[in-house]
């Protein structure tokens, strides 16, 4: 009697990386996930990416997805670290995202351009330390305050990079939620501080003995989740972008007034209250996403970029004030997947390739936001918006 062969379970794998990313393997897990699902991978298996440049990117590599990439602009940024006028690189599927921002970057630069400001920068991992009481769990802050040297030395000893700024407790029940702050250079360096946290973590637990149990992590530093923690304390970098666009230019390009813009800010503010929405602009998170993926960036640090903050008001002259803090933008020019060949050059576009030009590249992202932003503020208040998408942003 024939029987029925067994199908295969198991995507094909090698546990050394580099056979792992090799052209053989890479093949068969294509033609696996092609038998398992009777799909042709054709497209999937055309790539730009050199398979040997991911092994620290990703596993079980078959391909690359690739996503349109259009550029905006150009876009004056008078920054602290970024000053000029940038070429953009988007990379989206949404028809008129790319030509709504090329239009709020028209304006803002016929306008003198966007003044940028980090004001805050740091990178956080989040231990709880569990006590038999309330009162030795406030004992332990003055502790840690005191021991702060040598919890410093301890994290510090870890990486030539990463910089202990401060511990910040938080108290509740028997709990400290201990936040470590550090800086990481040009790397985003989530992994970065978790390392150095943990040596941290391990010399407090020897060292301090009313500790009864503790996590490494508490959900505390809200990795890729957005928070109130996050709002107030920037996770990354906390930048402002700010631009006062002339009356007659706004009318003229955007076919608005500054009231106009002023009086759908105040209702939208309502709107945001009333949703519960942890942002009172429009899209933020459009702006982010789309640099974030053609830049190599972990996207879904999107969740924290995205609680923006803006504020509009119309000037003594008549003319529109317009600014946007990200308070919490995570973003590298060095490490992840900003070594990949398209997002290396993506970046190179920004001149924001080498050694300290992470500060650069935030101010950039920050003053895109702020293009978008204006430009979506006009086509809604001008009924422009559905327009724009029934012509750009459909597919007959």
């Amino acid at each position: 009697m024939a029987t029925t062969a067994e199908p295969r379970t198991h995507i094909p794998h090698d546990p050394d990386s580099a056979r792992d990313h090799g052209a053989e393997l890479i093949a068969e897990r294509r033609a696996f996930a092609e038998e398992v699902t009777g799909v042709r991978l054709t497209s999937i298996a055309r790539s730009a990416i050199e398979p040997s440049e991911t092994r620290a990117n990703i596993e079980n590599l078959v391909g690359a997805a690739q996503i349109p990439l259009g550029i905006a602009g150009p876009l004056r940024v008078r920054g602290e670290h970024a000053n000029g006028d940038f070429i953009i690189p988007l990379a989206t599927t949404e028809g008129s995202l790319v030509a709504s921002y090329s239009r709020g970057m028209k304006v803002l630069t016929l306008a003198g351009g966007v003044t940028t400001t980090i004001s805050g920068d740091a990178m956080q991992r989040a231990p709880v330390f569990i006590f038999e009481s309330a009162r030795h769990a406030r004992d332990f802050v003055d502790w840690v305050t005191e021991h702060m040297e040598q919890i410093r030395a301890q994290a510090e000893a870890t990486s030539h990079v990463a910089r202990l700024l401060r511990i910040e407790s938080f108290l509740a029940n028997k709990f400290a939620f201990v936040r470590f702050n550090f800086t990481t250079g040009d790397a985003a360096g989530q992994n970065m501080v978790g390392k150095a946290t943990y040596a941290a973590y391990r010399w407090i637990l020897a060292n301090n003995p009313n500790v009864r149990g503790a996590f490494l992590e508490s959900n505390f530093a809200t990795d890729k989740k957005p928070s109130h923690v996050n709002i107030l304390h920037p996770r990354g970098k906390r930048v402002t972008a700010e631009a006062t666009v002339p009356r007659a230019l706004l009318m003229e390009q955007l076919r608005v007034e500054p009231e106009q813009l002023v009086r759908h800010w105040g209702v939208a503010n309502v709107g945001a209250l009333l949703s519960g929405a942890n942002n009172n602009g429009l899209h933020s998170a459009n702006a982010i996403t789309a640099l974030f993926i053609a830049t190599g960036q972990d996207v879904a640090n999107v969740a924290e970029g995205a609680a923006a903050t803006t504020y509009v008001e119309t000037t003594p002259a008549g003319d529109l004030y317009f600014s946007i803090t990200v308070p919490s933008l995570i973003v590298a020019t060095h490490g992840g997947g900003t070594h990949l060949p398209t997002q290396r050059e993506c970046l190179a576009l920004l001149g924001c390739t080498g050694p300290g030009t992470v500060n650069k590249f935030a101010e950039i992202v920050a003053a895109t936001v702020l293009a978008g932003e204006l430009s979506l503020a006009a086509a809604i208040s001008s009924l422009e918006w559905v327009s724009a998408h029934e012509r750009l942003g459909r597919n007959r």
